[in-house]
This record gives structure tokens, C-alpha cells and sequence, in this order.
């Protein structure tokens, strides 16, 4: 079973993104194993780069989530991972950056730089959404029925 691991700058505190991610989580058990790990945010990216350092593996396929990365549709999504877990991968790292953005410094450490849009959303909601798209990804990799 692929292993993924989420980097996630700043804490939820809102109840209802905190529910959200659980579902998804939940939801993601029969496809993944899947850690979120959750560093603090601030005081700057230098400060939050060094946090997120400690939580990446060196076996893992490392994914920026960042404004200025590649833009694909769900499919297109499903397939880079389905091409990753082909070419034997059996660990992707995905990393949210704090309010700021993502250290220079781990962008340059990533294998992938992937943008949900030129759009800006809070970094916690983006947690939720990245959670859905990994779900839905997961859906088309099997097969199964997921809504358009």
C-alpha cells in the first residue's frame, strides 16, 4: 500500500475543517496509509523550512504544493500518481507551506511542484481541498465512480 505522508504548516482550529479532514482521512484508509503531520507555523518560512525538514523521509517522492506549480485536472492528478506508484514508488511526501508560501529551500529539495490554481486559499483550507483531490485521485486510479 502507497504511503503518503502530508506536511502541513499551522494547526486546524476551526471544528468543521478539522471534521473534514477526519472524513477524508478515513475515507483514504482503503487506499493509503496516510500520516498528516502538522508543524508550526511562523515566525517565517526560513524558521517553518527547518520544521518541515524533520518530517521528510528520504524515501519519499517529494510534492510541493505551491501557486507558481504545475496546474492538472483530478485526472491528470490520479495519473502522475498512478505513473509515481508504477515507476515504484511507494512513498509521496506532499507539503502545504504556511501563510507565506514554501522556503526556497524546500521547493528545491521537491521532485514535483503542483498548484491547485492561481487562486490564493488559506493554507488550512487547502488541507481539506488537497485531502479531496488525493480521495477523488484514488477513486479514478480504481476505477470507481467519483462526481464531476
Amino acid at each position: 500500500m502507497l504511503h503518503v505522508t502530508l506536511i502541513a504548516c499551522g494547526r486546524l482550529k476551526e471544528k468543521y475543517l478539522r471534521d473534514a479532514v477526519d472524513e477524508y482521512a478515513k475515507r483514504l484508509t482503503g487506499y493509503v496509509k496516510l500520516d498528516i503531520k502538522e508543524v508550526q507555523d511562523g515566525p517565517d518560512m526560513k524558521s517553518e523550512a527547518s520544521r518541515i525538514a524533520q518530517h521528510i523521509e528520504e524515501d519519499a517522492y517529494l510534492i510541493t504544493l505551491e501557486i507558481d506549480g504545475k496546474q492538472l485536472s483530478s485526472t491528470e492528478f490520479a495519473e502522475s500518481i498512478q505513473d509515481l506508484m508504477n515507476a515504484g514508488s511507494s512513498h509521496i511526501c506532499f507539503i502545504i507551506g504556511g501563510s507565506d508560501g514554501i522556503d526556497a529551500s524546500v521547493t528545491k529539495r521537491a521532485n514535483m511542484h503542483l498548484s491547485f490554481g492561481r487562486m490564493t486559499y488559506p493554507h488550512q483550507l487547502m488541507r481539506v481541498i488537497f485531502l479531496e483531490q488525493l480521495y477523488r485521485a484514488f477513486r479514478i486510479i480504481k476505477g470507481e465512480p467519483y462526481h464531476k
